[in-house]
């Protein structure tokens, strides 16, 4: 959910009434190798038990002595995100907070009439690492369909979601001295709505990868960087050739891409479209 709505009062925002209801954007699920789906439970005094985050939502427990009417989600601008209902008996309720939420302090409010019952706070912000990555041609065994027919020219990245929020990886990137690049002399889908994103489920390219707190993902290019096409960026020669690349993840939470710098090599051929490449991250 992005954050557009204008701040408002903050007595407003801790007391609203619980028939106000703003549902959150569903963040769409992939059918990538699953990682753990919740992050590291927070436990917490007063009216609130647990609070997690499991996928895309925010999952809130009140202590079985609660007496309260609804609970409010605040944005860290004071603005309120949402309001949910306790039903009778019910101990439980839940916020879906997407993957384009405003990263930063989130305030919990217990609310009986118009009384506060109690309140917390839970830090949602992602924070991608990228782990390992590789081409089919070099470890088949790292790719959807294992050693038998993996996709030499395609690369796979293996990320984990180190923070406390969920996010989206919608572009899989590779510049600089691969064959076929993401940008000039390559597919050029830099700075389009294209992903890269393989998914071998569908057998299409996927618009993202959500990667929830405490998750881990491993994401195949739909693109070939390593295809060698007469004419392309880098082809085979009969000398050795090296240089660097980036690989780069475009991600669905504020900031900059995720990117990592690696040196690469290619052998000497004689033929334009088979020497061996290898990889090794830079410095």
């Amino acid at each position: 959910m992005t954050d557009s709505s204008p701040p408002i009062d903050r007595r407003t925002a801790l007391q609203a009434l619980g028939s106000l209801t703003l549902a959150g954007i569903a963040g769409c699920t992939s059918n990538q190798s699953p990682g753990p789906s919740s992050s590291p439970t927070t436990t917490t005094a007063g009216p609130f038990a647990n609070i997690s985050v499991q996928g895309t939502t925010l999952v809130v427990d009140l202590a079985s002595d609660t007496d309260a009417e609804h609970v409010n989600l605040v944005k860290p601008n004071g603005s309120l995100f949402g309001t949910r209902d306790v039903a009778q008996g019910a101990s439980r309720v839940s916020f879906d907070v997407g993957t384009t939420y405003t990263p930063g302090e989130y305030e919990l409010v217990a609310v009986n009439g118009d009384q506060t019952v109690g309140t917390t706070t839970r830090t949602l912000r992602s924070d991608l690492q990228i782990i390992e990555m590789g081409i089919g041609r070099n470890q088949p065994e790292k790719m959807w369909n294992g050693t038998d027919g993996s996709p030499h020219s395609q690369a796979f990245v293996t990320i984990e979601n180190q923070g406390s929020g969920p996010t989206a990886v919608t572009q899989f990137l590779f510049f600089g001295k691969v064959p076929y690049s993401s940008g000039e002399n390559g597919t050029q889908y830099a700075g389009t709505d294209v992903s890269g994103i393989y998914d071998p489920e569908s057998n299409s390219e996927i618009e993202r990868v959500v990667v929830p707190p405490g998750g881990s993902k491993t994401i195949y290019s739909s693109r070939m960087p390593f295809a060698f096409i007469r004419g392309g960026n880098v082809v085979c020669t009969d000398y050795q050739q090296s240089g660097t690349f980036k690989l780069s993840l475009e991600t669905s939470t504020t900031g900059p891409s995720l990117s990592k710098t690696y040196d690469v090599q290619y052998s000497a051929s004689e033929e334009f479209n088979n020497c061996s490449i290898t990889i090794k991250e830079d410095g």
